[in-house]
């Protein structure tokens, strides 16, 4: 079977590492790259270190509002679908690069599987909600991380073609955790395990309001700790459009991106974690590393529930507050599944070539 996978940030990258491993085994795959993460160090370097194959289509498309982004991706989607005749498309998470080969999928006609179907936060103001949820509902096939997501599906009516396939970042956190402690990352940056926080910030809605981010920025320059920041170069061009770069440069060890191996040897070795991803909230949760989240919701309920995961929101004080007290202890008991994820999800579509 022909299958276009549509990726475009740098989760779906991570996802997409594994899938297409096992996807290939007996099937044709034709992976896009829509270019919403454009930068080299937000894309090329995570294709490297994840042995993902080299995109056969690269839209380009870049930073742009959430309309004239899905719209300009659409276009470039549905030129490469009509071109090469896909049997079926597969797209996953919440971006635009999500809901833009959605879309297209569902007005040509085309089956369509949702890798991490079923999450919501029920905050339909976050663009990523309204993404996971129209993705839903036009998927013929529901692939999804956690028992709660299959539920929140029956919630709402779906049920047909719904799979508990356990979460596919697991099997790449599992699979990439010795890479990455052999790294030298720390070495690189004069940083010893245990002391210090990782912090990452990148979300539209976090970075795009001058008061939201500056007072993300007072608590991390405040907070008395050693605090490596990635910065996103969205985040870096907002912090220095609202005058808050030189002020977080002073006190916070402010990098470029780094690939998945780095990142995840300093999430493994940092004392907690402060971020408003997704993604990075199940991977401090995987591997036991207290988690402080910038938000005011999130879909991963389970790292809550499980009280490895602080959702604190975007104020000063809630965030010092987390940063200095913040300190779980126990098991963690929530699955994400038992590592063969992709195994299963391409054995699914095995089934209908």
């Amino acid at each position: 079977m022909k299958i276009a996978s549509v990726v475009g940030a740098r989760p779906q990258f991570i996802k997409a590492a594994p899938v297409s491993r096992e996807l290939r085994q007996h099937n044709e795959e034709i992976l896009v790259h829509t270019g919403q993460h454009y930068d080299a160090n937000m894309s090329d370097v995570f294709f490297a270190a994840l042995d993902i194959p080299a995109p056969d289509y690269n839209l380009g498309v870049g930073s742009a509002s959430h309309a004239q982004q899905t719209a300009d991706m659409m276009k470039g989607l549905e030129d490469v679908f009509e071109k090469e005749s896909p049997e079926f498309v597969l797209v996953y998470g919440d971006t635009n690069s999500t809901l833009a080969g959605a879309l297209v999928a569902a007005k040509m006609g085309l089956p369509l599987g949702h890798v991490e179907a079923g999450l919501r936060s029920y905050n339909r103001s976050m663009p990523e909600e309204a993404n996971r949820v129209v993705t839903d509902h036009v998927s013929a096939i529901l692939f999804c991380p956690t028992p709660g997501a299959v539920e929140n599906l029956r919630q709402e009516g779906i049920t047909r073609d719904v799979h508990l396939v356990g979460d596919v970042m697991y099997d790449v956190a599992l699979q990439s955790a010795q890479a990455a402690r052999s790294r030298d990352t720390l070495a690189r940056l004069g940083l010893k395990a245990g002391d210090y926080i990782l912090a990452t910030v990148h979300r539209a809605g976090t970075v795009e309001d001058p008061s939201t981010l500056r007072r993300i920025v007072d608590a991390l320059v405040l907070c008395g700790r050693t605090v490596v920041f990635p910065v996103h170069p969205h985040t870096r061009k907002n912090l220095e459009a609202f005058g808050l770069w030189e002020a977080l440069r002073s006190k916070v060890l402010a990098i470029d991106p780094v690939d998945y191996l780095d990142f995840l040897a300093l999430l493994m070795n940092a004392s907690k974690v402060v971020t408003d991803s997704g993604g990075v909230q199940k991977e401090a949760y995987f591997f036991g590393i207290p988690c402080v989240t910038l938000r005011d919701e999130t879909e991963w309920l389970e790292t809550v529930e499980d009280g490895w995961n602080a959702v604190v929101g975007t104020e000063t004080e809630d965030i010092l507050d987390a940063i200095a007290n913040f300190n779980p202890e126990g098991i963690k008991s929530k699955s994400f599944g038992d590592g063969h994820a992709a195994e299963k999800i391409a054995r699914v579509l095995d089934r209908l070539g």
